[in-house]
């Protein structure tokens, strides 16, 4: 599994608790900073964002993908629009949630949203 991640490092910890809920190792990961200057528009930092992930675009569409998005959430929508663009799917995402009575705050794994599997249930509603 490739991890492209647009947010906070992931951890050691972090990782070792992301396997278990893909049922596979992470075999990469792809650092994607988004910072996003405010006075320029999101759109093209967003097509700029993802020319910096540096896939192919057989990898693009081959590699199977998950994506820790950006808390941003305008950010995080393009970010999925590109992917969508690119991969011809929605991409797996990660949600962390703060370990309670942590000091300093710290974030797990909790769990891996399938978002084309969601918008296949949601296209029954239509």
């Amino acid at each position: 599994m490739t991890l492209l991640n647009f947010a906070h490092p992931i951890t050691l910890e972090q990782a070792a608790g992301i396997e278990p809920l893909l049922g596979r190792p992470i075999e990469r990961t792809i650092a994607c900073p988004a910072q996003f200057d405010p006075a320029m528009p999101f759109a093209e930092q967003a097509r700029a964002l993802m020319d910096t992930v540096g896939l192919t675009p057989e990898e693009w569409q081959t590699l199977p993908l998950l994506v820790n998005l950006p808390s941003l959430s305008v950010i995080a929508g393009l970010v999925l629009a590109e992917i969508h663009g690119r991969a011809g799917y929605f991409p797996a995402v990660l949600r962390l949630r703060p370990v309670a009575g942590a000091v300093p705050p710290r974030f797990e794994a909790a769990e891996i949203l399938n978002l084309q599997e969601a918008r296949d249930k949601a296209r029954t509603e239509r």
